[in-house]
């Protein structure tokens, strides 16, 4: 993953409050955090280490291509994320495993049932 701090942020890092502090770590695509696109689809698999919560946020456009380039995504406070994206408050204590999506970003999120992440 590059290094976020050389990323054109939407948000400057003073606008970021505390809205969903103690969550641990997380990844989150360009998509969400340097081109300002709502969170579509979220899914929580084991984390990778002790600061990782497992959380996984992606805008819904990104491609294969896209998503195996690690310089489009990188290690974020999940606290960041929701303050691009409120919606995602909620759902931030469901267990490993869970996965919710909602169209383009808008409108209410939905449980996916039949989610299965890749093992890459």
């Amino acid at each position: 993953m590059s290094d976020p701090t050389q990323k054109p942020f939407k948000l400057p890092a003073a606008d970021i409050k505390p809205l969903a502090t103690g969550h641990g770590g997380c990844i989150a695509t360009d998509m969400i955090t340097c081109e300002g696109r709502k969170v579509a689809f979220m899914y929580r698999e084991e984390p990778d280490n002790d600061i990782d919560s497992g959380w996984r946020f992606l805008s819904g456009f990104e491609s294969d291509e896209y998503m195996d380039n690690p310089d489009h995504h990188a290690a974020y406070d999940v606290n960041t994320i929701a303050n691009y994206d409120p919606d995602i408050i909620r759902f931030l204590d469901a267990p490993v495993g869970s996965a919710f999506e909602r169209e383009d970003g808008v409108g209410d999120f939905v449980e996916v049932q039949d989610f299965e992440p890749s093992d890459d």
